[in-house]
């Protein structure tokens, strides 16, 4: 792949499997992409620069996957210029289901904002990342309008097939 326009990072190697979506879907609409581990908590040296150079490097859209406390995408949000979406990350040795996650990603103060998607949900974190940057690339957009019309078609199909039972 070229340049990358989107990084998707997570606090730790065990949000990969929830994350892996979002990298499916990325590599299958041929957007270049980086994957890597920022962690808030762990390495605040890192996630400071990260955050702080990635337009620098480029990067149009940020996917920070967090479990727990969930401090990623927020924190990436107060210091960068471009669009964090964040993905809440439920891990099955996380006794609160997501709800921490949800609700430290989606209850940002005014000013710092985090596009939200549901709970392990990276796959439309990767869509919405696609949309963002099919805003200002036709080739991307025309694959977003193909994905769209499969997903009508496929639906159609499923609705004949019942109506003929």
């Amino acid at each position: 792949m070229s340049q990358p326009l989107v990084s998707i990072v997570m606090g730790s190697d065990s949000d990969l499997p929830y994350m892996q979506q979002a990298i499916d879907f990325l590599t299958s609409f041929e957007i270049a992409h980086e994957v890597d581990i920022v962690s808030a908590h762990r390495t605040p040296d890192k996630l400071m620069s990260y955050a702080k150079e990635a337009h620098q490097r480029g990067i149009k859209v940020i996917i920070a996957g967090a479990g727990g406390a969930a401090h990623l995408p927020g924190m990436i949000a107060s210091v960068t210029p471009l669009p964090v979406i964040g993905v809440p990350v439920k891990s099955d040795s996380n006794a609160t289901e997501g709800w921490d996650s949800i609700l430290s990603i989606l209850q940002m103060p005014g000013g710092v904002p985090v596009a939200t998607v549901a709970v392990n949900g990276s796959k439309n974190a990767g869509i919405l990342a696609a949309q963002i940057i099919g805003s200002s690339d036709t080739d991307v957009q025309n694959r977003m309008l193909l994905f769209k019309k499969e997903m009508k078609e496929a639906v159609d199909a499923k609705a004949e097939k019942l109506k003929n039972l």
